[in-house]
């Protein structure tokens, strides 16, 4: 099912199906994320937990067990419940159950709550480890912006912008989508990386040193913005699925707090570096902030 929620200057659906944003217009009634083109790339703004990227070998080993896994996890995958819809908030929350104990051995509570403030996307989310171990997971953001904004504007038009001087330290993770061991500039010393059609035909940029608060998608002439709030996430990643396009139709920008294996590494769970450890009891929290000046 899908659940809506509005102010003056945003409107928000959202599908209990991975908790996951499929639309938000803005005032005029423009849509601002991608569409989910299942012939492009058929997702909108997936969460992505208990790992990001691809696991080593397609799996994982814990206390002897195999449990294959496709990339970002599986929650993005599966029902998540509504728990509560309040005026301009939507909570949500995925349960380890029997959709999860083949795919990941913890019990937890997934939690999603988005919220609307201005002109400005909430979206927190909650980890509790309800089971009686410790448990290392990882976590990604994941939204796709439609771009152009209009249809005077060209790929061209825009612009990767930080408030901030940054020389983007990159992760390879090249061919294969996992660690190599490798790590290049994507820039040095500027606030922006100009956007053209063929910019991601070698995948996406995992950029690792940042300083900068906020990292956007600017229309040049006219200054409209979409802006990610990313300070404190330790891994901003950009993306578009654009090798068999003429035209990239949208981009992403990608808060992680974790990374995809490692390629020839270890597939033991508890070697692969987490976003965190919980012990029993415990709550892990993120927020991702996105203001939309449109």
């Amino acid at each position: 099912m899908e659940y809506t929620i509005r102010n003056e200057a945003l409107t928000l659906t959202v599908s209990t199906h991975g908790a996951e944003a499929v639309s938000l217009k803005n005032a005029a009634g423009e849509e601002m994320l991608w569409r989910g083109d299942k012939a492009v790339w058929g997702r909108h703004a997936p969460i992505l937990f208990p790992w990001t990227g691809k696991l080593t070998g397609g799996a994982f080993t814990w206390e002897g067990r195999t449990y294959p896994g496709g990339q970002h996890g599986f929650a993005r995958d599966l029902e998540h419940t509504l728990l509560r819809q309040e005026g301009q908030e939507l909570v949500f929350e995925l349960r380890s159950g029997p959709d999860t104990a083949d795919r990941f051995p913890f019990d937890f509570a997934l939690r999603s709550t988005y919220r609307l403030e201005g002109t400005t996307l909430r979206h927190v989310v909650e980890v509790e480890n309800t089971g009686a171990a410790a448990m290392p997971f990882g976590f990604g953001y994941h939204p796709a912006f439609a771009i152009p904004f209009d249809d005077k504007h060209d790929t061209g038009d825009y612009e990767f912008r930080f408030d901030t001087k940054q020389s983007p330290l990159c992760v390879d993770c090249r061919p294969n989508g996992l660690v190599s061991g490798r790590c290049y500039y994507l820039a040095t010393n500027t606030d922006t990386i100009p956007l053209h059609d063929r910019l991601f035909d070698n995948d996406s940029f995992c950029m690792t040193n940042l300083t900068a608060s906020t990292l956007g998608i600017v229309e040049k002439d006219t200054g409209r913005s979409i802006t990610c709030d990313i300070a404190g996430y330790p891994y901003v990643l950009i993306w578009s699925a654009s090798a068999k396009l003429e035209k990239i139709p949208f981009v992403c920008i990608e808060p992680w707090h974790s990374l995809p294996g490692v390629e020839g590494g270890s597939q033991d769970w508890g070697d692969r570096a987490a976003a965190a450890v919980l012990e029993p009891g415990e709550v892990w929290s993120t927020l991702l902030s996105t203001q939309f000046e449109r």
